[in-house]
């Protein structure tokens, strides 16, 4: 198997600099027409030019490919409209979606203002909602699509000054495990990106010897392959270096405790509760409720 998107039309968002340069570079490589989306800000969302986008449109076609610039804000839903307009007026079909684009505000949660959060919650999460909106019923028209979302691991996991990033990036990933249920009927695949890699976004954070390591470009095969045709649908993907995981969200077994039940109850079962050994996944909240209905049904016959 080879997976090529030639005659795929995709937008990347962010994708100027960084980890959305090297997703675009390497789309286009395998053959798909690429709108480079990026407002050209900087790190923090100020400022903002046509340059990066550009400069990567040109090495696109410098290499022989196809490529347009747009530098709509995704917070912005006119600009939003625009890029999707754009897109079609230039290639008249949207196939792939990589939601890459983001600014950091970090801060302590004490020390944050309500402006640092909500615009990194708006840029992050609201601007990838907004991206995959506008491009959602010509995916349904077309009966194809493959989005991509990004999470982080300070999503996932957490990192200290980040809860106005974190929040925003798990928050795509809610936005995936709802969609990718609505769009199975129309072959629209959605899967979550979650990078360890160097760009302007990471690089202060992260020691010297590690960003030699840490390049775009050993990210963006994760993302390729969850753009490609036999891709999964719902897979979080962690990425960099060279190493690749799936994530996935699990509960434990629990333990069903009759009658009326106290804080003191689940205190003195917290070990049972909390024992993972043999845990649970679902496909969608249903079977999460459906479980709990089923010990009840359980321990009512027995």
């Amino acid at each position: 198997m080879t997976i090529r998107f030639d005659g795929k039309v995709a937008i990347v968002t962010g994708a100027g600099n960084g980890l959305g340069r090297s997703h675009a570079l390497q789309l286009a490589s395998l053959g798909a027409k690429v709108v480079v989306n990026d407002l050209g800000g900087n790190v923090d969302g100020t400022g903002g030019s046509s340059e990066s986008a550009e400069q990567v449109v040109a090495e696109i076609k410098a290499a022989g490919g196809d490529a347009i610039a747009n530098g709509s804000s995704v917070s912005d839903v006119t600009g939003v409209d625009n890029l999707v307009k754009q897109t079609m007026e230039a290639f008249g079909r949207i196939d792939l979606l990589v939601n890459n684009a983001g600014i950091l505000r970090d801060k302590t949660f004490a020390k944050m203002s309500v402006e640092d959060f909500d615009i990194v919650v708006d840029v992050h999460l609201s601007g990838a909602a907004y991206v995959t909106r506008a491009v959602w019923p010509i995916m349904q028209e077309q009966n194809y699509g493959r989005i991509v979302m990004t999470t982080s691991g300070s999503g996932l996991y957490g990192n200290f000054g980040q809860t106005n990033y974190a929040a925003a990036k798990l928050g795509q990933v809610g936005l995936m495990n709802s969609l990718k249920q609505e769009g199975r009927k129309y072959n629209i695949k959605v899967n979550t990106l979650a990078p360890i890699a160097a760009t302007r976004m990471t690089e202060s954070l992260m020691p010297p010897q590690a960003l030699a390591a840490l390049k775009p470009e050993l990210v963006t095969p994760a993302v390729l392959f969850m753009l490609s045709e036999d891709a999964p649908t719902g897979a979080i993907i962690t990425a960099g270096a060279g190493f690749y995981a799936a994530v996935r969200t699990i509960e434990a077994q629990g333990v069903l405790i009759p009658g009326e039940v106290s804080a003191d109850d689940v205190a003195a079962k917290w070990g049972e509760i909390s024992d993972f050994d043999n845990y649970v996944t679902y496909e969608s909240v249903n079977d999460g409720t459906g479980r709990v209905f089923k010990l009840l049904g359980e321990a009512a016959k027995g």
